[in-house]
C-alpha cells in the first residue's frame, strides 16, 4: 500500500524530517527561504498532507489546487495564514504547535525589553567600532527596569509567563485581554486587570503577547503610542501586525516613546522604510522560539498533527480548534 504523501515547505529539525519519513513519501523543499508561491502550488498538488510555516497562504486558491490535501500543520502557534473554516468545510485537518515554545519565548520577550532598556545593541556597536575609550558617567544612559510597571497585552499562556518572570525584577504587573484570567492566576503572578488604555498611560514596558486577528490588527497604533509614557518601551514577540509599524516608526523617530524591542514585522521579512535606522530599536529576525531543545519539539509536534491525521486517523492534540 503507497504511502500517504506530504509536502514540507522549508527545513526543518531533523527529528521532524525523520518522523515524517517513517510514515510518508515526503516532498521536502529544503530551504531557509519561503517556497515560491507557484511551486507551491504545483507541488501540493498531488499531496494528502501538508507541513507548513507561516509564511505559507493556505486560502482558497491553494485548496483548489490539492485535491487530496487532507491535513495541513503548521510549524507556529499562530494559524491566520491558514483559512481554517475553509479547511474545515472540506474536511481538512489544521494542527498547529501550542504551548511547546511559551517558555522560548517569554525568555526572548526579557532578551528584548533588557536589551532596549539597557541600550545593549548600541554598547555592542560602540565597542566594536573602537569608539570605547574609557569609563563615562552619561555614556548610554538606559532605563531601570526593577520596581518599574510592567503592562502585557493578551495574558494566554505566553503572557503568563512573561508576568511570572517579573517576579525577580519587583514589578508591578497590569494586564489586558478580552477576558479576565482566573482570580489564583492573578494572585499567583501579581497581575492586576486594566482596560487597555490604562495599561498603556500606567506602563513603563508595554509588551505584545495577544493572537493576531482582525480585531488586533494595528491595536497599537498612533493614538495608543501617544497614551504611552516618553519613558515607555514597547516589546513585541507576538504577530507583527498588531503593531502599525509607520506609526511606530514616527513614535520612535520623534521620541515619543523612549524605545522598542521587536522580534516580527507587519511585512515580515521586511521592516517599514526607517525603522532599520531607529537606534533606540532592538530588531530581531523572529528568534523567539529560537533554541534547539524548542525547535525539535515544534519540529515533532508538527510532525506527529500529520501522523495523527493521516496515519491514526484521528482527531490530534494539536488539532487548532
Amino acid at each position: 500500500m503507497a504511502k500517504p504523501r506530504v509536502l514540507v515547505t522549508r527545513r526543518v529539525p531533523r527529528e521532524c524530517l525523520e518522523l515524517l519519513k517513517k510514515h510518508f513519501d515526503v516532498e521536502h523543499y529544503d530551504r531557509g527561504t519561503a517556497i515560491p508561491r507557484r511551486r507551491l502550488l504545483k507541488s501540493v498538488r498531488d499531496k494528502d498532507g501538508l507541513l507548513c510555516l507561516l509564511t505559507d497562504r493556505i486560502d482558497a486558491e491553494l485548496l483548489a489546487a490539492a485535491p487530496r490535501l487532507k491535513a495541513v500543520s503548521t510549524f507556529s502557534v499562530g494559524y491566520d495564514h491558514i483559512d481554517v473554516p475553509a479547511c474545515k468545510a472540506r474536511g481538512i485537518n489544521v494542527t498547529n504547535t501550542p504551548g511547546v515554545l511559551t517558555e522560548s519565548t517569554a525568555d526572548f520577550t526579557w532578551a528584548l525589553l533588557m536589551a532596549a532598556a539597557r541600550r545593549v545593541v548600541e554598547g555592542d556597536a560602540f565597542m566594536r567600532g573602537g569608539k570605547f575609550k574609557g569609563w563615562d558617567p552619561l555614556m548610554l544612559l538606559g532605563g531601570d527596569v526593577h520596581g518599574k510597571t510592567l503592562g502585557i497585552i493578551g495574558f494566554g499562556r505566553i503572557g503568563q509567563a512573561v508576568a511570572k518572570r517579573a517576579g525577580g525584577f519587583s514589578m508591578r504587573v497590569l494586564y489586558y485581554d478580552t477576558r479576565r484570567a482566573a482570580p489564583e492566576a492573578e494572585k499567583a503572578l501579581g497581575a492586576r486587570f486594566a482596560p487597555l488604555k490604562e495599561l498603556l498611560r500606567e506602563s513603563d514596558f508595554v509588551s505584545v503577547h495577544t493572537v493576531l486577528d482582525e480585531s488586533t490588527r494595528h491595536l497599537l497604533d498612533g493614538k495608543a503610542f501617544r497614551l504611552m509614557k516618553r519613558s515607555a518601551y514597547l516589546i513585541n514577540a507576538a504577530r507583527g501586525p498588531i503593531l502599525d509599524e509607520k506609526a511606530l516608526v514616527r513614535a520612535l523617530k520623534s521620541e515619543r516613546i523612549r524605545g522598542a524591542g521587536l522580534d516580527v514585522y507587519e511585512r515580515e521579512p521586511r521592516t517599514m522604510p526607517g525603522l532599520a535606522s531607529c537606534r533606540n530599536a532592538v530588531l530581531a529576525p523572529h528568534l523567539a522560539s529560537a533554541t534547539v531543545e524548542t525547535r525539535r519539539r515544534m519540529g515533532v509536534m508538527a510532525a506527529s498533527g500529520l501522523v495523527d491525521a493521516l496515519i491514526c486517523k484521528a482527531r490530534s492534540p494539536y488539532a487548532v480548534s
